[in-house]
């Protein structure tokens, strides 16, 4: 037959024999913790029965710790002192004072869209830890379906039943080129097929935005000409204003080019794109994500 079990160890118990080995008085600890006599005495009672020793030893009218209850004292006040700080940590993760979020987001996003958010959310709850991993699109999803992160941030579509999908914000598409590069005063598609692209890798978000660009020029995947790809929107940048070929970037990589004139924007008109926060649909959202998705650009994923 299976034995009973033993009442759990409460933190009442624990503050009602501090209280009274503190006092070396049960009337005074009773007034002092606002409890009965007699609840003071059944809880000392119950402490000593769970374990089977003694804690006090009754002289009259008054008692005194034993030797085991000199030493339970110092274990009682570490593990209520101890409760004490657990308790804290919970106050401040629920008012986001400590807590950590770990971040993944592709380069585009991850580069210049999600910076000046993180920088206005360390500046509202600086005792928060954050991390970030960048990858492509295709990596972020997958550390976001793994579970190794909280949150993830792209500029690609994601397809994977498992995660959760929210638009969080607009980006412009630009064509870019060296301002060497001599470029019809109206680029056709003709045109588009005999200049060199340098183009991101596949699996980017970048990637996917420039191969639904030429074809909504009319220019077929097997038209284009890629005369480099690279995997980073800071090398593709430079090889363009080195002259390698165009590229179709987002405006955010583009514009401190543009504006120095290390590149120029071609007169060609793209379709925007979205960018999106992504999570697991069975992770919970924590308090410090929702918090960093109501920065303004970006909103809660359902």
């Amino acid at each position: 037959m299976r034995a009973a079990r033993k009442p759990a160890l409460t933190l009442e118990q624990l503050r009602i024999f501090i209280a009274v080995a503190e006092r070396q008085h049960i009337t005074q600890a009773a007034a002092a913790l606002n409890r009965t006599q007699s609840a003071v005495s059944a809880a000392i009672s119950s402490l000593e029965n769970r374990h089977g020793i003694r804690l006090f030893d009754r002289l009259g009218r008054r008692i005194a710790l034993t030797a085991a209850g000199k030493t339970f004292l110092e274990e009682a006040k570490e593990l209520l002192a101890r409760s004490r700080a657990t308790e804290q940590v919970l106050a401040d993760l629920a008012e986001l004072k400590i807590g950590s979020l770990s971040l993944a987001a592709s380069q585009t996003v991850g580069n210049y869209w999600l910076p000046p958010r993180l920088h206005r959310f360390i500046q509202s709850y600086p005792g928060v830890s954050l991390q970030l991993m960048i990858g492509n699109t295709q990596e972020v999803a997958a550390l976001v379906a793994a579970g190794e992160v909280d949150l993830g941030f792209v500029e690609g579509e994601v397809r994977d039943a498992s995660l959760t999908t929210r638009a969080v914000d607009e980006d412009h598409l630009v064509i870019v080129a060296a301002p060497n590069i001599k470029i019809p005063r109206k680029p056709d598609a003709a045109w588009l097929t005999t200049v060199p692209w340098v183009a991101r890798e596949a699996g980017s978000g970048t990637r996917e935005a420039f191969e639904a660009a030429l074809r909504k020029f009319g220019v077929r995947l097997s038209e284009r000409r890629i005369a480099l790809e690279l995997p980073s929107n800071e090398s593709v940048r430079a090889a363009v204003e080195a002259g390698a070929g165009l590229a179709i970037m987002s405006q955010l990589v583009a514009d401190s080019s543009i504006r120095s004139g290390t590149l120029v924007a071609l007169p060609l008109e793209l379709a925007k794109r979205r960018f999106y926060s992504i999570k697991h649909k069975e992770r919970y959202l924590s308090l410090a994500a929702r918090s960093l998705l109501k920065i303004p650009g970006a909103e809660s994923p359902s």
